[in-house]
């Protein structure tokens, strides 16, 4: 069973940066067309942050524009999320996907990295 690894996660300061890490345990043997990054708050429903297709389109949610920049190195099957401007609004489980087709969901999910903002 191929699962998603993600690392980078920790206690940060308001207005911090962190970055974080994602790639698959073993090779999944198919080419990944999207990968995302998730976060669930305490309380909260799991909301999309940012995706990245294979042609590096993007999307982000609202609320992390212009703070949060998703990336990805295909030749390891790695994404990144670069996370600026911290908030305390911002702590939650970050969780990363990676699906194969351009429609339907994710197939692959990780465990999640625990993401917090305070001072």
């Amino acid at each position: 069973q191929v699962q998603l690894v993600e690392s980078g996660g920790g206690l940060v300061q308001p207005g911090g940066s962190l970055r974080l890490s994602c790639a698959p345990s073993k090779s999944i043997g198919s080419r990944i067309y999207k990968m995302g990054w998730y976060r669930q708050a305490p309380g909260k429903q799991r909301e999309l942050v940012a995706g990245i297709t294979s042609n590096t389109n993007t999307n982000y949610a609202d609320s992390v524009k212009g703070r949060f920049t998703i990336s990805r190195d295909d030749a390891n099957n790695t994404v990144y999320l670069q996370m600026n401007s911290l908030k305390s609004e911002d702590t939650a489980v970050y969780y990363c996907s990676a699906g194969l087709h351009p429609f339907g969901t994710y197939e692959y999910w990780g465990q999640g990295t625990q993401v917090t903002v305070s001072s």
